[in-house]
């Protein structure tokens, strides 16, 4: 394997799904609690963190809500972000380290295999939030990726889009490429040394923004 490693998040980063994950939270919150902005406070969570947050003291609700979203996500479109389904065959195929970073929980992932069987192929690993006990913001899943792949920050390249990922992936001390594909590219740019709208034009975007000169030997044309 090539010495770069290239970790991804999911929803927003690879599938655009946070709109459809958006209209469910803050339904949950104008329902259930009253706050009908609640999705942007637990983007980045894992499941078992925002039922936390929300329903701190009822062990019903948190299992009402639980089921709610498993249904939810069975009838979900996982619709890729343009490009991204190119590049992670791209960087498989030509040798590097590809891991998806999710604070997914393997329901989840089982929803998405459903959907796209072709994802577990995609790339060398998945981790999901059941791999890790601090979910984003903590630095705790991205350092597990390089760990996973015996890589260092200086050679990592992590691909974020909501808040609280961003910031786990500035903790962890790899490259940060932030997508605006879930806030404004202004908001998404404190946060992230590149941003980019999609995986559109990405190879020239990475060798402009960090070098990479593996990218320019590459055994296998990029499409």
């Amino acid at each position: 394997m090539k010495k770069e490693t290239f970790l991804f998040d999911l929803d927003g980063v690879i599938f655009d799904t946070e709109g459809q994950y958006t209209e469910f939270w803050n339904g949950i919150g104008r329902d259930w609690l009253g706050d009908p902005d609640l999705a942007e406070k637990l983007k980045g969570e894992t499941i078992a963190q925002s039922l936390l947050r929300c329903f701190p003291d009822d062990a019903l609700k948190r299992e009402q809500v639980r089921k709610l979203l498993y249904d939810f996500e069975s009838q979900m479109k996982f619709e890729y972000v343009p490009g991204a389904y190119e590049f992670l065959q791209y960087l498989k195929d030509n040798g590097f380290s590809t891991a998806i970073v999710t604070s997914s929980n393997r329901d989840k992932m089982a929803q998405v295999y459903k959907s796209r069987p072709e994802v577990p192929e995609m790339v060398c690993k998945v981790l999901t939030g059941d791999d890790f006990s601090r979910s984003k913001p903590f630095p705790d899943c991205y350092l597990l990726g390089m760990k996973t792949f015996g890589a260092i920050p200086e050679n990592t390249y992590i691909f974020e889009d909501s808040f609280n990922g961003l910031k786990s992936a500035r903790g962890s001390g790899g490259h940060v490429i932030g997508l605006a594909t879930t806030n404004p590219r202004e908001a998404v740019a404190p946060y992230s040394d590149i941003v980019i709208d999609d995986f559109r034009g990405i190879m020239e975007a990475l060798k402009t923004g960090f070098g990479l000169p593996s990218l320019a030997a590459e055994t296998q044309p990029y499409p």
